[in-house]
């Protein structure tokens, strides 16, 4: 999909049907035949009802996804409400800019930053971690 182009679900249907399946047919021979399983978030592309159509006539089948369910480990969550607060409002004009503002984010925070939800999850990890730091 070129840059800068929004996902619909016709968009994400045209992919299903005329780049994924071809795609699956020529390098997993065989696939079709066994099951695809998609597993995708629940953005409104994939969850429309003509989307669901489409991977229903090609008989693929979709996994649940929770909503509201973090793509990445739970103990990394807390970072991206600050992030995107610290982002909030600002323009970029290329994926570099985005990244570099993303590590200076990074690197501005306290040690403590990324040991919070340790400490949640494992309190003697986050006491260890936590003297250990003090002491450097």
């Amino acid at each position: 999909m070129p840059r800068g182009n929004t996902v619909t679900s016709a968009t994400y249907a045209d992919l299903l049907k005329n780049h994924l399946r071809p795609a699956i047919k020529s390098k997993r021979r065989g696939l079709l035949s066994t099951g695809v399983l998609l597993q995708h978030d629940n953005a409104r592309p994939h969850t429309a009802r003509s989307t669901v159509a489409t991977i229903q006539d090609l008989s693929f089948e979709c996994l649940p996804h929770p909503p509201y369910s973090p793509d990445l480990a739970p103990s990394e969550f807390h970072v991206f409400g600050l992030r995107k607060e610290a982002m909030g409002g600002k323009s970029f004009r290329s994926d570099e800019e985005v990244q570099q503002a993303v590590h200076e984010w990074l690197h501005s925070q306290p040690k403590y930053f990324f040991f919070l939800e340790v400490s949640m999850h494992f309190p003697s990890a986050g006491t260890l971690v936590w003297n250990a730091m003090e002491t450097t």
